[in-house]
């Protein structure tokens, strides 16, 4: 992980600057930009590990900046917002987004999100493991395939580590910590939408199937079943 380069990107200087030097001190290598016309030429050029990225920005907001840069990859982001406001954080997260933070916000707890997202890679088999069935829809981690009703289907990465990791345990309830901690690679502690926000993503791209459905388990949290 050390030596990854991240690319911040928000247009006040001292935020970029504290970011950036928490970071430098865990061996990461740091990028910086400070609108969004900025961002996205750092990106193609650089080519980051993982995006920590303003929605507030002039020019092109951060929430465009994802969506663009979503379409074409599958890079980390780590939105910031300035507002402690739903909107905000659902739409970036339906945009493609893995995390987000509200200002202000601690950056050592900001690092340690960076290392989990850059970690769960290592948490989800890809290569070697075994496709998983769970009624007509058929998971293979080492294709990254999803099949449902034997009709392929084209999921973001984070909906597929999603699927798998229910498709691991069907029929068991699995927490949202649970989830996080497996797809994203963290424990969180506090209010979130983030899995909720996937899983309704992830219900319309198995909505093929007659037999399996993504259940919830009011207060606790979601099951696979056939």
């Amino acid at each position: 992980m050390t030596g990854e380069r991240i690319l911040v990107v928000d247009d006040e200087p001292h935020i970029v600057d504290l970011v950036g030097l928490y970071l430098k001190r865990e061996g990461f290598q740091v990028e910086t930009a400070y609108d969004g016309a900025q961002a996205l030429e750092r990106i193609h050029s650089r080519e980051p590990a993982l995006i920590v990225l303003d929605i507030m920005l002039p020019g092109v907001d951060g929430l465009e900046v994802c969506r663009r840069t979503r379409a074409e990859s599958d890079v980390p982001i780590i939105m910031l917002t300035a507002r402690d406001e739903d909107i905000d954080k659902i739409v970036g997260l339906e945009l493609g987004a893995d995390d987000y933070l509200t200002k202000p916000f601690n950056p050592r707890e900001l690092v340690a999100r960076v290392k989990a997202i850059l970690r769960r890679g290592e948490r989800i088999p890809r290569a070697g493991a075994r496709p998983l069935k769970v009624g007509d829809v058929q998971v293979d981690p080492a294709r990254r395939e999803v099949r449902v009703a034997g009709e392929l289907v084209s999921l973001r990465a984070k909906e597929f580590d999603l699927l798998f990791a229910l498709a691991q345990h069907p029929g068991i309830v699995l927490t949202r910590e649970q989830l996080l901690n497996l797809v994203w690679g963290f424990e969180f502690y506090g209010q979130t939408r983030t899995v909720d926000v996937h899983i309704a993503h992830l219900r319309k791209r198995v909505a093929g199937s007659r037999v399996v459905t993504i259940e919830t388990v009011t207060g606790v949290g979601y099951k696979l079943v056939s």
